[in-house]
């Protein structure tokens, strides 16, 4: 695990209730290399407005502009690191002042060994931050100091040697209580064979057992999104069992996804040259997949569909 993550932006619906401050702000701070940045990139995927480097002095003037810019944000969390001896004293005089005006705060605290510090240190081939013209241990030892008054005051300390990147997103996600289950977004594109695989492909599906409109002449001029191929090719016999089967496997593969922290997949169904029975497969296990919903009642999965092969000659 390092500090580098790719990040994604989804929404988090409003999930406050009269009782409950109506804006949080978490403070995510620890030592370099034990996962700050990969704590906000969890976080940022999970809904939350995520700043990073902020000067403590100008923390409480930014979470009144973004409140006052854009009443939807409600989660804002600020990823602090040790660059002033002074971090400590100046994060509780904030918070002080952020709880009278009645905004939550919390404070997430990440910490790792030496041993493991140095390791992924040396992994990426950095400096540490507060190295100067020291070794990396006296850089890391510096830190620790610092920022030790911070970890005794810390809402969770997450000790990050031992975990995963996906253990340390589960333990992230739960740093709020009360937050809506994470969702699994699910991007399902046809193509044709002939163009080539997609390269973003999580799940390959080849529906090229299906007999081929492009044979009927009624059919070829048409594509998968219009009722007449639409209806023919899922009104083959086999059609409607590949359905029932496939949705049925994303979502064992769905909940492992979720399960190891990946929450985005990409299906690509393909056919010759995916014009008719991928586009049409492709729409219908759409639909299928946007009307999952968990045992509560809500969406099972985000779904968005597109054609990438579709218009080709």
């Amino acid at each position: 695990m390092t500090d580098e993550m790719a990040t994604a932006d989804t929404t988090t619906p409003d999930t406050t209730t009269p009782d409950e401050p109506d804006f949080t702000v978490l403070f995510v701070a620890g030592m370099s290399g034990a996962g700050r940045s990969t704590a906000a990139n969890v976080l940022e995927d999970d809904g939350w407005y995520v700043a990073d480097n902020v000067p403590p002095s100008l923390i409480k003037t930014m979470v009144g502009m973004v409140r006052e810019s854009d009443p939807s944000i409600r989660r804002l969390a600020m990823v602090l690191r040790a660059s002033d001896p002074n971090l400590a004293h100046e994060l509780e005089n904030l918070r002080d002042d952020l709880e009278a005006s009645g905004i939550r705060t919390k404070l997430l605290y990440l910490d790792a060994s030496e041993e493991a510090l140095v390791r992924r240190f040396e992994q990426v081939r950095r400096r540490h931050p507060l190295q100067g013209k020291e070794t990396l241990v006296e850089g890391i030892a510096r830190e620790r100091t610092i920022l030790a008054p911070i970890k005794n005051v810390a809402d969770l300390v997450v000790e990050t040697s031992a975990l995963t990147a996906a253990k340390l997103r589960s333990v992230v996600e739960g740093v709020s209580p009360g937050d809506t289950e994470p969702r699994l977004s699910i991007a399902v594109q046809s193509f044709g064979f002939k163009y080539g695989l997609p390269i973003d492909s999580d799940l390959v599906a080849d529906v090229r057992f299906l007999p081929n409109p492009h044979w009927i002449d009624e059919l070829r001029d048409h594509n998968g999104r219009e009722a007449p191929v639409r209806d023919y090719v899922l009104g083959q016999p086999d059609a409607a069992e590949f359905l029932d089967l496939y949705t049925g496997l994303v979502s064992i593969v769905g909940r492992g996804y979720l399960r190891e922290g990946k929450r985005y997949m990409t299906i690509s169904v393909g056919c010759t040259g995916g014009k008719h029975r991928s586009v049409a497969i492709s729409e219908e296990l759409a639909r299928r997949l946007r009307t999952a919903v968990d045992d509560d009642g809500s969406a099972t999965y985000d779904v968005r569909v597109l054609h990438r092969d579709l218009g080709r000659e």
